[in-house]
């Protein structure tokens, strides 16, 4: 007689299951489903991680974007900056590289090769880099013409600060400083420290 009861009392639990009062899709108790429509989008996201110094998360989610959209130069320039902040120098040349291989007319990825090979102490190739990017700029950028005079100067002169011993750097020189363009705040840096500091694209 017990075991009958609570077979009912199963039973009847198992029917509740099925009554149309409880709705499992909308207020009901239950987690909701998957949200309709995409998510956000990896590569501006990618942007926003790399403005906030998560850049091995910003690499990530460039490569859920290239993943969906396939190698854009954005994506291929957003990778090597990445790398490049990351300290991976091989991987950030051959990205960058092909970035501005795909868009020739792509200034952020010019300039941030530019900075790429002033960090690598090769400055002719540099100067021209930074040539190829003040021209895609239509010569509008200040900062690319400052490191293209800073790129020329270090041909010149491996050691060349812009300033001498003692004096103050006049208004308008880098003193021995590269800049790099992208998403954020433009800083003003030393090439020793341009891998702590590429700005995102």
């Amino acid at each position: 007689m017990g075991r009958t009861l609570l077979c009912l009392a199963a039973l009847a639990g198992l029917a509740a299951c099925g009554v149309p009062g409880i709705n499992r899709a909308a207020d009901g108790v239950y987690a909701p489903g998957v949200a309709p429509g995409g998510g956000a989008d990896p590569l501006e996201t990618g942007h926003r991680l790399m403005a906030a110094g998560q850049h091995q998360l910003a690499l990530d989610a460039y490569m859920r974007a290239a993943a969906e959209d396939g190698l854009t130069p954005d994506t291929l320039a957003g990778m090597g900056s990445a790398n490049l902040r990351l300290g991976r120098l091989g991987q950030a040349e051959r990205l960058l590289r092909e970035a501005v291989e795909e868009d020739p007319r792509f200034v952020p990825a010019w300039n941030n090769l530019g900075v790429l090979l002033m960090e690598q102490e090769k400055y002719g190739e540099a100067s021209e880099v930074f040539r190829r990017a003040y021209a895609a700029d239509s010569g509008n950028s200040d900062t690319i013409r400052n490191n293209l005079r800073l790129a020329l100067a270090r041909m010149q002169d491996p050691f060349y600060t812009g300033v001498l011993e003692g004096d103050q750097a006049p208004t308008g020189d880098l003193g021995g400083q590269v800049q790099l363009i992208g998403v954020g705040d433009e800083g003003a840096l030393r090439p020793e420290d341009a891998l702590l500091a590429i700005e995102p694209l």
